[in-house]
């Protein structure tokens, strides 16, 4: 298969094609942010939030430009998103006279918002038991047993890419079940 069919076929939903997307760019976009994060754990989530949000809308690509230069693109706004984020989150500098003084964020949680998380929790488990149970195990293994890529691969006995695969079509499937209440 090359490249150009496989676009065609991820625009109809071809799971192998979306699998032959991954494997020929999945080097690529990690190596691209692990130059920018200096950081592999870092470095992977983003590239799985790009060929995510890439796969999610796989309709928008245009053909005139490189399947690859879009998926760069891609990732490195995820990037820039997750930096303003940060920036935005951690602190605030405050300059006072000659001294600098930094602003902590109070993030511990106030006893409402600790009902609230344990509501929303319960509620994030029964839609996850609406998912098959291949979809409930690897997120499962991922988000609660917080176990890596590779770990997860050695416990299911799959390639990592397959790995990485079911966990984005397990996410999306959760996300559709979320947003149609």
């Amino acid at each position: 298969m090359e490249v150009n069919e496989a676009i065609t076929r991820a625009k109809e939903n071809d799971q192998k094609a979306f699998n032959f997307l991954l494997d020929t760019f999945w080097d690529d976009v990690y190596g691209f942010q692990l130059k920018r994060v200096q950081n592999e754990n870092d470095a992977e989530d983003i590239t799985i939030q790009t060929f995510s949000r890439a796969f999610d809308r796989i309709e928008t690509f245009d053909s005139n430009f490189k399947f690859k230069t879009w998926l760069i693109t891609i990732s490195k706004n995820i990037h820039i998103d997750l930096l303003r984020k940060k920036k935005n989150s951690i602190s605030q500098i405050i300059s006072n006279d000659d001294k600098s003084v930094y602003q902590i964020l109070d993030e511990s949680p106030s006893p409402e918002d600790e009902l609230i998380t344990k509501q929303h929790l319960a509620k994030l488990l029964r839609d996850i038991k609406k998912l098959k149970p291949h979809y409930q195990e690897i997120i499962n293994l991922r988000y609660f047993q917080e176990l890596s890529y590779k770990e997860i691969s050695a416990e299911l006995g799959e390639p990592i890419n397959n790995v990485k695969v079911k966990l984005l079509r397990a996410k999306k499937l959760l996300s559709e079940i979320i947003q149609e209440k």
